[in-house]
């Protein structure tokens, strides 16, 4: 920007776009302090570099304006974790399932965590059974992400939305 582009030459566009030509770097800052505008550099890598007569202050505040936009419009997705337990009940699991659909509409992942305590952890089939009937009950809105994991105490699945 300004003084700090050190080549001999190089190519102008004007504020309104149209190009001159290749001058010498001096004489392009004289244009640019006829504009009472900065010349910036915006593709060194040409040769000679391309350099514009802009307002940078401008030209930075307008790029971190689209920035804040962009940022604006994501959807973060997050995931959304329900645990359960083997003996758990049918109308909790009524409840559960609810809740997990809630999650899966409003475009969060939901992981189903199902906890084993003390020696119910020799009884994996429980825990499965009961990851069966949860992915029965999603299978219209919702696909396993991945294959089931065994952790610790626990068996955990990720579901995401069709």
């Amino acid at each position: 920007m300004n003084e700090e582009i050190s080549v001999a030459e190089v190519r102008i566009i004007e504020p309104d776009g149209k190009q001159i030509g290749v001058v010498k770097t001096a004489k392009a800052l004289e244009m640019a302090e006829g504009y009472n505008l900065d010349l910036v550099e915006v593709a060194p890598n040409a040769s000679p570099p391309v350099c514009r007569i802009m307002d940078y202050g401008k030209y930075k505040y307008q790029l971190s304006k689209k920035e804040k936009i962009s940022k604006k419009k994501q959807h973060v997705i997050h995931v959304k974790e329900i645990r359960l337990r083997p003996t758990i009940d049918s109308h909790d699991i009524a409840t559960k399932m609810r809740q997990s659909r809630k999650f899966l509409e409003e475009g969060n992942h939901v992981r189903i965590r199902i906890l084993f305590r003390g020696r119910q952890i020799i009884h994996p089939e429980l825990g499965q059974a009961v990851l069966d009937r949860v992915q029965q009950e999603l299978t219209d809105i919702a696909v396993m992400e991945k294959e089931v994991l065994s952790e610790d105490k626990s068996i955990v699945a990720t579901f995401i939305r069709k």
